[in-house]
């Protein structure tokens, strides 16, 4: 059995901190900085948050690692009581969190916007994949071409059906289930990102699964976040400057289901096929959860598609690498 697990850690923080302490202007008090590490949906995850009292800074990281958990709660695909758990499971949720109706709209939006070449409804074929890949027996060539498509049958975006006022989200048909983990580890970064903001703070690199940058360092310098190399992300094959943007990460390197490295976590939704392992796609946003979506989207979006995909869904900008280094960066 091979299946290993990174969690899409393909974002590299460089020189995030020049030390534990700056002055963060003349005649103020000195600005330090303090980190928190831990996980999000699986994911390593890390603030940095830069302070003047470190009483009122803990308080801050106790209440975001509160809204943490609690988005945890209504978002893991792993946790039998999480809101997405009940609707794979019963195929409708009534009483949704206003956070769920909220982030399956954005999610069934992106997949309108991209022609489904991003789809929250993959979670069948995903599941294939898995367990294809965890039996005791496995076959080198992938799941059978008849399972593939009988999994496929249950992708569609469409079959999302969505009553925000009545706060009901439902799957068209049995055995249709969603993962959101394509999206919902940049929104539960922005949202602690605002929990951090009303606590005061403005200066501070939040990374739940997709980092992003709030205002400078406290010298006035950008955050610079490193793009991994596919083939070692201890490795950054280029770096960018961020303020007030967000930097997400996408590659099939995150999940490999096989020790060639021919099956990756990404599934197309028109083909049942994997994204290639070793290219990665980074989207530059204003928010997490737009930059997280869009990241998807266009490591399986055709190059004619791309610029269009990142206009309509709102984000800024992307750089599309492989080992070898850039290999194409797309603009809005």
């Amino acid at each position: 059995m091979t299946v290993r697990i990174t969690r899409r850690r393909a974002i590299t923080v460089l020189a995030a901190a020049a030390g534990l302490s700056l002055l963060a202007k003349t005649n103020q008090a000195q600005a330090r900085l303090i980190r928190w590490e831990g996980t999000t949906l699986g994911a390593p995850s890390t603030i940095q948050l830069y302070h003047t009292d470190e009483a009122k800074a803990r308080a801050a990281l106790d209440a975001a690692q509160a809204e943490l958990a609690r988005l945890e709660g209504i978002f893991s695909i792993f946790r039998p009581d999480s809101a997405l758990s009940a609707l794979n499971r019963d195929g409708v949720l009534t009483d949704a969190p206003a956070e769920f109706v909220e982030l399956v709209s954005h999610a069934k939006d992106l997949a309108a916007i991209s022609d489904g070449a991003f789809d929250p409804t993959i979670q069948p074929v995903w599941r294939l994949y898995l367990s294809h890949f965890t039996a005791a027996t496995v076959d080198p060539a992938g799941p059978s071409r008849k399972d593939l498509d009988a999994a496929l049958a249950l992708v569609d975006w469409r079959g999302i059906e969505i009553d925000a006022a009545a706060r009901r989200v439902a799957l068209a048909r049995p055995g249709m289930a969603l993962t959101l983990n394509a999206r919902a580890q940049g929104y539960i970064t922005d949202k602690v990102a605002e929990v951090l903001r009303a606590h005061g703070f403005s200066q501070m690199l939040v990374d739940m699964g997709e980092p992003r940058a709030l205002s400078t360092k406290p010298d006035g310098s950008a955050w610079r976040i490193g793009i991994a190399n596919p083939a070692d992300q201890s490795k950054a094959v280029t770096s960018v400057d961020v303020v007030d943007k967000c930097v997400s990460t996408s590659g099939g390197y995150g999940t490999v289901f096989d020790e060639a490295g021919r099956f990756s976590h990404i599934v197309d939704p028109r083909t049942g096929l994997t994204a290639p392992a070793m290219v990665g796609v980074t989207v530059i946003a204003d928010t997490a959860t737009i930059a997280d979506g869009v990241a998807t989207a266009l490591i399986l979006a055709p190059e004619d598609k791309r610029q269009h995909i990142l206009r309509a869904a709102g984000a800024l900008q992307a750089i599309f690498v492989t080992p070898d280094g850039v290999t194409a960066t797309v603009t809005a």
